[in-house]
């Protein structure tokens, strides 16, 4: 699968219509200037379509295995994985008291919208540690919060699906 991220189309919609310029203007949200979001766009566009994309097929062909109580990923999704956190895409949008970026979530949307175009399979992981840390932030005790969000941040630990049904 080839993917090209449609940074033009992001750009757009983060200065003229999300308001970027006033996003900045935000405490804890001024280090998120036009040419920061733009470099980050870029390089988030590069890794989608560079390292994900081409794993896409192979996440739907060969799919996860699970035998002898271990989980197998398709060839290249472990690798792919270690970038992603190596890279610091995993902290992203996150608090910086527990390792994360800071960065504003209109730009982390943005970020992963490309991850989830580019190969869904791959996407589903940080999407569902994203909310297991968010639901950790809104309602987690001080303690659990020190336990767990800062390997969740790291992308050293992931989440799963918080189900309510």
């Amino acid at each position: 699968m080839n993917y090209t991220a449609p940074l033009q189309d992001m750009q757009f919609v983060l200065k003229e219509l999300a308001g970027l310029d006033e996003v900045v203007q935000l405490p804890g949200c001024e280090e998120a200037s036009a040419d920061v979001v733009d470099a980050i766009l870029e390089e988030a566009g590069k890794f989608a379509g560079g390292v994900l994309a081409p794993l896409n097929r192979s996440g739907d062909k060969v799919g996860a295995r699970w035998q002898d109580k271990v989980v197998t990923m398709p060839e290249g999704f472990g690798a792919a994985y270690r970038q992603f956190v190596d890279n610091g895409w995993a902290g992203l949008g996150h608090d910086p008291e527990f390792g994360g970026q800071g960065l504003p979530r209109v730009v982390s949307a943005a970020v992963r919208e490309m991850w989830k175009s580019a190969n869904h399979a791959f996407a589903l992981c940080p999407m569902l540690t994203d909310g297991a840390i968010e639901a950790l932030e809104l309602c987690g005790s001080d303690e659990l919060k020190q336990q767990y969000l800062p390997k969740m941040v790291a992308g050293e630990w992931t989440g799963t699906m918080n189900l309510t049904e």
